[in-house]
């Protein structure tokens, strides 16, 4: 049963910040088209900051809940299994899953620089940047319920 809570936890958490991954290079786009209306701005960089401590927060519940998962057998080998044992797979989702954080941490990086005034890539650059983070996830997911190696 605290497999199940924690498993369903994780997954929670990793939803929430999967949330902020996509929606943050979205308010970056806004703040390009944004131009020089300095209350638009002001209020896109006010929630991009907001969403980013929000991500980042969702991002530490998912990382603790999955590291329950990954090593609580150990600790606890009662109530949770060895859910990695021989799995290969987790090396290349947690792989993933790293490119995903550092992917968050440029949009952050990117907001951040331009709230004190610095540029943004052009808009449609950013719609592109937009994309790779369903790239990444995609393949996430498919190692997961496809365990292929």
């Amino acid at each position: 049963m605290a497999y199940f809570w924690t498993q369903t936890f994780h997954l929670l958490f990793v939803i929430a910040w999967m949330a902020s991954v996509f929606y943050l290079p979205r308010i970056l786009v806004n703040i390009a088209e944004a131009g020089d209306v300095a209350v638009v701005r002001e209020r896109l960089v006010l929630m991009g900051r907001r969403l980013y401590r929000f991500g980042l927060t969702m991002f530490g519940l998912a990382f603790a809940f999955g590291l329950v998962l990954y090593i609580g057998h150990y600790f606890v080998p009662e109530w949770l299994p060895n859910v990695v044992a021989g799995m290969k797979w987790m090396h290349a989702k947690l792989g993933l899953v790293a490119l995903l954080l550092a992917y968050f941490i440029v949009c952050g990086r990117m907001l951040k620089r331009s709230a004190s005034g610095d540029g943004l890539p052009s808009a449609t650059a950013l719609r592109w940047i937009n994309e790779l983070p369903v790239l990444l996830l995609v393949a996430v997911i498919y190692l997961v319920l496809a365990k292929p190696f």
